[in-house]
């Protein structure tokens, strides 16, 4: 079981969709990562992730695709790149990363309510 908390803790968290402009591999990560650029429209701009998703995505076919992430964490530097957000995504069965995303297009940067 999970502790409770508040919605104003709830609210702390700022997850935004925005659309995934670039994707390529990140062979300097420890573990199989994937170097997104995704645009979270005008308020908040292009931000980088790197993702643990390479099981199931290749860098071609997430160009395009909106995801989800949480964009007020601090930055973490991960070997010789800056991750801007943390992409959301849910573990599977065999433990390999699937992305969170949105069934139905919205515009870039609103905010999960």
């Amino acid at each position: 079981m999970t502790e409770t908390i508040s919605y104003d803790d709830f609210l702390k968290v700022d997850i935004r969709v925005g659309t995934v402009i670039e994707a390529r591999p990140f062979p300097e990560a420890r573990k199989p990562a994937i170097i997104l650029v995704v645009d979270f429209g005008p308020e908040l701009g292009v931000r980088k992730s790197s993702a643990q998703i390479t099981t199931h995505y290749q860098p071609d076919a997430l160009v395009g695709r909106q995801v989800m992430a949480v964009v007020n964490f601090p930055p973490r530097q991960i070997g010789p790149m800056r991750s801007e957000v943390l992409t959301l995504g849910f573990e599977d069965a065999a433990g390999a990363i699937v992305l969170a995303g949105v069934d139905v297009p919205v515009p870039n940067g609103k905010r999960l309510i």
